[in-house]
């Protein structure tokens, strides 16, 4: 039947709502309350029905005050029937029209005589699962102790968090963390997690096969999992948050603060947090400011980023980075949604962090490859500011039931000071380096979902992002590189690296009748990168020379032209997935004013399939061959500066790399069953990649780009869960191996195979009881083995034990306690950390008094030992000192 027109008159519209009710054209929303002769009731069952099939369309339950609202989109003959124990149920016939927008309806209903032949009982269930949704009541996990969402969360089984605040299901990170029903940082959620109090949190609901674009509900394939936090009655509507404070010795601090509002229209939620204990109150801030999500429909650009040429951060410990974190940091995030019509929702984010770091480093570094021994010692102390200030607007209109449009605008500014103090081989060295990131982004995407099971969506981004970096050194290390500039005692480089990207996308989804899904993408993509770099060799203030080749001036751009094509064929419980994708490239390199073009063409496949062989046992396996293209990073021609010792050169060419890999998964039983297990395999095989010809001096390095054929890559990881109802803990077993084979030159050195392996094996037995005393205790060994003209391997290990006390509503105490062990150190290999947190509530629900130790044993330095195919190094870290915070807490 043809779609109805608006202006159809009076008569011809009842006629068409008769025959077309399960038609939906409109959202109206039906609202009242329910009440007896004596007053309002509370959980009186309201169920819309469809007056023919009675089926039900919707269904709510009232609130404390007897009040009820629920949406439908369905027109013509309904009932809406309630029903409360003890009372006569009632059944209101509805006729819903196309122009209604809201429905009043008061009820009062009659007190029913009953006969009690038996007493029902209805217990409250822990979790209850509906469709996709498993719902966690989480009055019935928490044991008292959790303040943030993040320690709620971890109390739910199946929810597994990582000690960086990544929230898996089982092994699969979440989407998004949702506070009734509505997303605000996306990947970024730990901003939330991390700092949003727990106690305004009824229920934790699960969403299975989940979708960011509602119209792909049950049209694409998705495997995806999402977290909705749904709030308790009396944290609706309302201004409410909390405000805590800590102050400790040798000046350590806290300040934290939440001020929320959930509203069915607006939601506000503000936060702050000041601190100079090493917390990293927003996780990974990159998730932020550019999430990314793997093949997500809509979701073009999701990959294109800059890089910087040089970091002086330290690179990621096996080990908490709080005991390292020497920081004086302020967070303050404003956060808004705003629903001004039913089609319209509007997202607000501004984010704003100021930190000032210092970090304390010593190491040593004993250099053995082909012929070249030599040992550096480094005394390293960097202190690094940084601001950084990030907005985004999101809106979402829905045009009608079926078409949907997105716009999200993202600006990013970030502003960086690095100053290092390095002792190096005895050498007083001083390194500054300013930095910048701007980045303004825009997305717009349509989606219209034209029939029952066909959605095509169009989406257009552009990226305009820029680093410049200003680095100097106080110091001239390269006098074998530039002799003829004796008189050099400082170097200084410049550089910027900007990049601008335009894609639009096409793509279509369409759901068969038998379960098969096709998808066609037609898309465009342009990225023009400019990388400049000088190089200036000084005395004093002035400028010697700026050497020929440590000069860049790169223009890259690259034009994609692209078709992807994938189907899906589903045979019961079994799906088989080919896809094909075509690209045309045309490449333009200018180095240093010499000007080259290529148009490559290429093709990747990939086949797979998946199996769900019954409901406790799932494969699934794929294999892909893919080409790529190079970045800038890749092409340049000189040398650049990429650390006070180190240079790096490119190719200076168009380099295409070709790669293959094979992916297996099994697994047994489900996330939420009493045993679940989970195998990974990754074989991948690049035909060819990017390795190094390096020159390896004591005073400085030099490293050229070269391509290189064949390199492997073998991943292994299984992770086994088992719940003990006898002792009421569940036990986590985590076993992994992983191989890699590549190859390399080192002064001048024939090609040389280089070989790692990596095994870790740990477990983790964490309790439930519902009593006073809880524990979380486990173990983690890791190996490292590299293999070249020598072997060189050791073996580190990290233990904790956890226990938590919970004696009354009043009073809780927690106590971390954790072993680190480096191997291969001879002496100071073992170190032991302690710390607790103490609650007692001295007002219910309104005002907490606490105490936090950090570092009892006051530890103040740890070494531990790492290897390459170059050589060894020890490195010692200075830790934060002892440290207690006496907390007050205060709830409004």
């Amino acid at each position: 039947m043809g779609r109805k027109r608006r202006g159809l008159r009076v008569g011809f519209t009842v006629f068409t709502l008769l025959l077309f009710q399960n038609i939906c054209f409109s959202q109206i929303t039906i609202y009242g309350n329910v009440k007896d002769n004596s007053g309002s009731l509370y959980s009186a069952s309201v169920i819309l029905k469809d007056s023919l099939s009675k089926s039900i369309i919707a269904y709510t339950y009232s609130d404390n005050n007897g009040n009820f609202e629920l949406k439908s989109n369905r027109l013509g003959k309904l009932n809406l029937v309630i029903t409360s124990l003890g009372y006569e149920a009632k059944t209101i016939p509805l006729i819903i029209v196309t122009e209604q927008k809201e429905l009043k309806i008061d009820v009062v209903l009659k007190d029913k005589p009953m006969d009690l032949d038996e007493v029902i009982i209805k217990a409250d269930l822990p979790m209850s699962v509906k469709g996709d949704t498993v719902s966690f009541k989480t009055k019935l996990y928490i044991k008292g102790n959790e303040q943030t969402v993040e320690e709620l969360l971890k109390t739910i089984p199946g929810i597994n968090i990582n000690s960086d605040g990544t929230i898996k299901i089982g092994n699969q990170e979440i989407e998004k963390l949702m506070v009734d029903g509505d997303d605000l940082f996306e990947r970024g959620y730990k901003i939330l997690s991390k700092n949003m109090p727990a106690y305004p949190v009824e229920e934790v609901e699960l969403l299975k096969n989940y979708s960011n674009n509602r119209l792909l509900k049950g049209v694409e394939e998705s495997d995806k999992v999402a977290l909705n936090l749904k709030l308790d009655e009396k944290s609706k509507r309302i201004w409410f948050g909390n405000i805590e404070t800590s102050i400790g010795n040798n000046s350590f601090y806290q300040l934290k603060g939440n001020l929320m509002n959930f509203g069915k229209k607006n939601k506000f939620y503000f936060l702050t947090n000041l601190n100079s204990i090493g917390y990293n109150a927003t996780g990974d801030i990159e998730n932020l400011i550019r999430p990314f999500r793997i093949n997500e429909p809509a979701s073009i650009g999701d990959n294109q980023s800059v890089n910087s040429l040089l970091n002086l951060s330290p690179n990621n410990l096996n080990f908490k980075q709080s005991r390292t974190n020497f920081n004086n940091a302020e967070l303050v995030s404003l956060n808004a949604i705003f629903n001004p019509t039913e089609k319209l929702k509007i997202k607000t984010i501004g984010f704003f962090n100021w930190d000032e770091t210092d970090f304390f480093r010593n190491s040593t570094d004993i250099i053995d490859a082909n012929g070249t021994n030599f040992t550096n010692t480094e005394d390293y102390q960097l202190q690094s500011n940084k601001r950084i200030a990030f907005g985004k607007l999101d809106f979402t209109y829905n045009i009608s039931k079926t078409k949907m449009l997105e716009a999200t605008s993202k600006y990013n500014n970030g502003d960086f000071n690095d100053n290092s103090n390095l002792l190096f081989n005895g050498n007083s060295t001083i390194e500054n380096l300013q930095h910048q990131n701007t980045l303004f982004d825009q997305k717009i995407s349509y989606t219209n979902k034209f029939k029952d099971k066909k959605v095509f969506l169009l989406t257009g981004r552009f990226i305009d992002e820029k680093i410049p970096q200003n680095y100097t050194i106080n110091q001239f290390f390269y006098q074998d590189l530039f002799p003829s500039n004796s008189n050099a005692n400082n170097v200084s480089q410049q550089s910027t690296n900007q990049m601008q990207f335009a894609g639009i996308n096409a793509h279509l989804l369409d759901r068969k009748d038998n379960g098969h899904l096709l998808e066609l993408q037609l898309g465009n993509e342009f990225r023009k990168d400019k990388l400049q770099s000088r190089f200036s060799l000084l005395e004093n203030n002035t400028v010697l020379e700026q050497p020929i080749g440590y000069q860049n001036e790169t223009n890259y751009q690259v034009n994609e032209l692209y078709v992807k094509s994938k189907y899906r064929l589903k045979i019961k419980d079994f799906g088989i997935v080919g896809k094909i994708d075509v690209h045309q490239l045309f490449n333009r390199l200018v180095n240093n004013n010499t000007t080259s073009t290529q148009n490559p063409f290429f093709i990747n496949p990939s086949l797979g399939f998946d199996w769900k062989i019954n409901d406790k046992n799932k494969i699934t396996s794929s294999y892909s061959y893919n080409t790529t293209n190079a970045k800038v990073l890749d092409v340049f021609s000189d040398f650049v500066l990429t650390g006070f010792r180190s240079f790096s050169q490119g190719t200076g060419n168009f380099n295409q790399l070709d790669a293959s890999s094979v992916v297996f998964n099994y697994q047994l039983g489900n996330w939420n069953d009493r045993f679940f297990a989970n195998t990974f395999i990754i074989y991948s095989k690049n035909h060819d990649f990017f390795s190094t010809n390096t020159t390896i001096e004591q005073n400085f390095t030099q490293a050229s780009k070269i391509l290189i054929e064949d390199r492997e890559f073998l991943s292994i990881n299984s992770k086994l869960d088992y719940y003990f109802k006898f002792i009421s803990s569940n036990l986590k077993l985590d076993l992994g191996y992983t191989k890699s084979e590549f190859k390399n030159i080192v002064n001048n050195s024939n090609l040389r195979l280089v070989t790692s392996n990596n095994y870790n094996y740990g477990l983790e037995l964490r309790s439930g009881f519902k009593g006073i005393f809880n524990y979380h205790i486990g173990t983690k060994w890791t190996t490292t083995e590299i293999e070249t003209t020598i072997n060189n391997s050791f073996t580190d290990n990290v233990s904790f034990l956890d226990l938590s006390f919970v004696f009354n509503k009043k009073f809780d105490i927690q106590l971390q306690s954790e072993r680190y062990y480096f191997g291969n150190l001879q002496t100071d290999n073992t170190y032991y950390f302690l710390d607790f947190d103490a609650r007692y509530k001295l007002i219910e629900n309104k005002l907490t008094l606490g105490l936090t130790g950090k570092n009892l044993f006051n530890t103040e330095r740890f070494r531990n030992f790492s290897i390459s195919d170059i050589g060894t190094s020890t490195t010692e870290y200075r830790l934060l000192p002892r440290f207690v915070l006496l907390k007050l807490e205060y709830r409004f």
